[in-house]
């Protein structure tokens, strides 16, 4: 593997931390979104997975968006407020299922990895310039 193949797998890794960024950022967007009926059902809090792709013109794995779907297995908030437009017969309106303490750690952790990342980018280019610094000589 050389440099250039570094800075690939790390670039791919940047994109999909920016991606996972991206998501945790629309769920603490619409934490307090609901419903605007009783029957409705607020924001679902999303989710991200990746998967790790073959490059075959270089042999390489690369990070990818596996896909982005809504968490099915947190359920809905509740909270009393009989004024509110979706509320139910009970005086009860639908939370979205995001833990905004959950989202700040899923973005902390965004942010380590996206930073180790560019610091692979970062270290691979200076290798490169003193690399060709060198031949120059």
């Amino acid at each position: 593997m050389d440099l250039k193949d570094s800075v690939s797998i790390a670039t791919s890794g940047l994109n999909a931390q920016g991606k996972r960024l991206r998501v945790t950022a629309e769920n603490l967007a619409n934490a307090n979104t609901t419903a605007r009926t009783p029957d409705g059902e607020p924001f679902k809090r999303k989710t991200i997975t990746f998967r790790s792709e073959l490059d075959r013109a270089t042999g390489v794995q690369h990070v990818k968006v596996d896909r982005i779907k809504p968490d099915t297995k947190a359920e809905f908030g509740r909270r009393y407020d009989p004024s509110h437009p979706a509320a139910d017969a009970q005086g009860y309106v639908k939370t979205p299922n995001v833990n905004a303490l959950s989202e700040a750690m899923d973005m902390r952790e965004a942010q380590t990895s996206y930073e180790a990342n560019l610091q692979v980018v970062r270290t691979s280019r200076s290798m490169m310039s003193s690399t060709v610094d060198l031949l120059r000589d």
